[in-house]
């Protein structure tokens, strides 16, 4: 495993733990958007993304980003695995800053928003022959399939939002339009080759789209 990526999967873990151990610490570092807003505690929008709610939170999380991150730095290299890493995570976050903006009290935390970066710059890429396995299953499915489980689930979460639940969806699209862009703007010719397969992984952000800015006017 490159050194890059397993440290961040080892702070990942240490600082999740802390904050699981620590109220104050998960309080202070947690995206929240009226602090945010009235505080300026910019530090949020990317401390946020190494907070989970839970051990499970965590490990999926880090599941994927280990299925997904050595793909994408052999790729694009270790800085360009960075730069989509960290900026999709806050991306991710300001978009959910951006969508929550009238809701002081919204809170979220999970490095989804990063994960979802990686996720798209490299199944866009490769969408058919990258084979990724479903946790404790013995089943590997085609990662445009997974990628599209995946955002599926997202927007379904934020369009039927529960309480408590403070895992930031809407930083998993924020985050996935980061690494689409970046994917694009370095390897355009391969992404039009599986414009179809992109297409497919897309299908649930498309519906998004209608649900925030045709079905809300229509009614």
């Amino acid at each position: 495993m490159n050194i890059v990526l397993l440290a961040i999967i080892i702070i990942t873990c240490v600082i999740s733990y802390i904050g699981f151990q620590q109220p104050e610490f998960f309080q202070k570092y947690k995206f929240e958007v009226g602090s945010i807003q009235r505080r300026k505690e910019y530090i949020r929008l990317l401390s946020a993304g190494f907070l989970h709610g839970d051990f499970i939170h965590l490990i999926l999380n880090m599941y994927v980003l280990f299925a997904f991150g050595p793909f994408v730095i052999q790729v694009f290299g270790v800085v360009s695995f960075l730069i989509i890493y960290l900026g999709s995570i806050l991306l991710g976050n300001l978009f959910c800053l951006y969508h929550y903006r009238n809701v002081p009290f919204y809170s979220a935390i999970g490095a989804s928003g990063g994960v979802s970066g990686l996720i798209f710059a490299a199944v866009i890429l490769d969408p058919v022959n990258i084979q990724l396995g479903i946790l404790f299953l013995p089943l590997r499915i085609p990662g445009y399939i997974f990628g599209a489980l995946y955002f599926g689930y997202s927007v379904y979460m934020m369009l039927n939002p529960r309480m408590n639940d403070n895992i930031g969806h809407a930083a998993h699209l924020g985050g996935a339009f980061f690494g689409l862009v970046y994917g694009v703007a370095m390897y355009p010719e391969l992404v039009m080759q599986n414009a179809l397969y992109v297409g497919i992984m897309a299908l649930p952000l498309l519906y998004l789209a209608y649900e925030i800015f045709i079905k809300k006017r229509i009614g």
